[in-house]
């Protein structure tokens, strides 16, 4: 005798409806992820492999000192590289290896032109070696020689111009400091040691600098004095030492 409410059995088999339904669900994902595969692909190739996006120009800018042709040279860049494929950084770096630039920014402007901006070095001074002018900026680089002594800068004085020599550095910090009112007036820098700098004007006057610190204050000494009738007469002014100034 059959037990009231006992249970059926499961079923063993499943639903054949179910099993349809779920089917053209797994073709989708299927085909989907092909797709995306096959467009990675395709990009890829096109970006690395074909001949759609490669290096076809070079353009430098910024240049004043060193020849377009010579940033070019020092880029290093191989006509038909693939434009993804270039390490910028190193670029910007074997550029930056010439004298006359201080920084280069590489540009990737697609589809197949590199630009290279480049920021140059500016010269400060001019220093008479084996009978030729260099020109040296603010950080005591060489950036640019010749046999004839450039115009518009005032002369470097020093025993050893150059990067590492403090009394150097001394000097085209001062310079630095200096707005244009004064450099212009400026025909030499010299430079004993670098707490011992001295300003030589057009106009004969001698300006003991001193150390390179506290410009603002020596700046407002000078041009009180300066805009003074007897301060037109004084050949040699000391702010050395600002709270003291002394005149002959």
């Amino acid at each position: 005798m059959t037990e009231t409410g006992a249970r059926r059995p499961a079923t063993a088999d499943a639903d054949p409806a179910a099993d349809q339904r779920a089917r053209p669900n797994r073709w989708k994902a299927v085909f989907v992820t092909l797709l995306v595969l096959g467009a990675l692909g395709a990009v890829t190739w096109v970006l690395l492999g074909s001949r759609l996006l490669v290096v076809r120009h070079v353009e430098v800018t910024g240049t004043g000192l060193a020849p377009s042709e010579r940033v070019v040279a020092a880029a290093g860049i191989d006509l038909g590289t693939p434009m993804a494929r270039l390490g910028t950084g190193a670029i910007g770096d074997r550029v930056e290896r010439l004298r006359e630039v201080e920084s280069a920014d590489v540009e990737r402007h697609w589809p197949g032109t590199v630009r290279i901006v480049v920021r140059e070095r500016v010269p400060m001074a001019v220093f008479e070696r084996g009978g030729r002018f260099h020109r040296i900026d603010r950080h005591g680089v060489v950036v640019a020689d010749g046999v004839s002594r450039p115009s518009g800068l005032p002369t470097l004085t020093v025993a050893s111009p150059g990067p590492s020599d403090k009394a150097t550095l001394a000097a085209l910090a001062v310079l630095s400091d200096l707005p244009d009112r004064v450099r212009g007036k400026l025909t030499e820098v010299a430079a004993t040691e670098p707490d011992a700098v001295t300003l030589h004007m057009s106009g004969g006057q001698s300006v003991e600098w001193g150390a390179a610190e506290r410009a603002e204050e020596k700046l407002r000494l000078l041009d009180a004095l300066w805009r003074t009738a007897a301060g037109r007469s004084v050949r040699t002014v000391d702010v050395s030492s600002p709270e003291i100034l002394k005149t002959k």
